[in-house]
């Protein structure tokens, strides 16, 4: 059973991932856009990857790995350091999960703040986290 849970958790990360790559970057495209055709289809696709994609695949990655932690061969690594690491980054990437929720409404109610190129900058805080995740669970350093 452990190995399901294991596998269909990292395919919840994968997707949630993919989601928290894609979001910033239809941010970027938004930013730079200047029809109202164009803003509004970025809006209806904002809002189906964020609510369709990324959330769902959020809860179930957070869902399964909890439930990893509470199997015996998860008790084992709660007094490890790496898995307090990597729990540390997964709270930080949830925030960055809302946070591109809070920008979704500020695209939504055409209050968006930030330039294209804010958003780019923006874009690369996952992929520094989902680096750090991966080396932690694999070298489990500490």
């Amino acid at each position: 059973m452990y190995l399901w849970i294991k596998a269909l958790h990292i395919i919840f990360v994968v997707t949630w991932f993919a989601a928290l790559f894609y979001l910033p970057r239809l941010y970027v495209y938004h930013a730079m856009c200047e029809d109202e055709t164009g803003r509004e289809r970025f809006k209806v696709m904002e809002r189906k990857l964020y609510r369709g994609i990324m959330t769902p695949s959020a809860i179930l990655a957070v869902g399964l790995g909890l439930w990893m932690l509470a199997l015996p061969a998860g008790q084992a690594w709660l007094g490890m350091g790496w898995l307090h690491a990597k729990l540390t980054l997964v709270v930080l990437l949830i925030g960055y999960h809302w946070w591109c929720g809070r920008l979704l409404v500020a695209f939504r109610e055409d209050r968006n703040r930030h330039s294209h190129r804010w958003y780019r900058w923006f874009n690369e805080a996952p992929v520094l986290v989902l680096i750090a995740v991966v080396l932690l669970v694999v070298l489990k350093p500490f």
